[in-house]
């Protein structure tokens, strides 16, 4: 079963999936929106969640360190909805915390060029985002 992970941001949103065995997750695709509608960047998704044969869409769910919900994670929220409609799939929404952070010290490590840390990062961070759901379900 294949599950698609999401990095929601307000330019850009981040996009992976798992392989066919739900061991692994991969980015591919970092979608550039305006910040307005989400009904565009959500039949994106829709669209790939198809042609990847996903089951599921798990979602950072970017609470703030003190457990409250900021600005953020209202607006998950909210795409996460349209997802479920535009779908018809369950919309996992994860827990996750400095992701983005965490993608770019990957990225930094791996010495790439600045013009491509940010046609990138949204892709690592979906990514991150997704290996740690697929690693807790697997425990």
């Amino acid at each position: 079963m294949r599950i698609m992970g999401i990095d929601f941001g307000d330019i850009r949103i981040g996009v992976a999936v798992s392989d066919p065995l739900g061991i692994t997750a991969q980015g591919i695709e970092t979608i550039t929106w305006d910040g307005g509608s989400m009904k565009k960047p959500a039949e994106r998704i829709r669209y790939l969640a198809a042609q990847y044969g996903a089951e599921k869409i798990v979602i950072g769910y970017p609470i703030n360190m003190n457990g409250t919900i900021g600005p953020s994670a209202e607006k998950v929220l909210r795409f996460a909805e349209i997802l479920e409609k535009k779908t018809g799939l369950e919309v996992v929404k994860w827990v996750e915390r400095l992701t983005s952070v965490e993608a770019n010290r990957a990225m930094h490590e791996l010495q790439l060029k600045t013009s491509k840390k940010k046609a990138t990062v949204d892709k690592i961070a979906a990514a991150l985002i997704l290996q740690g759901y697929l690693d807790s379900v697997r425990k």
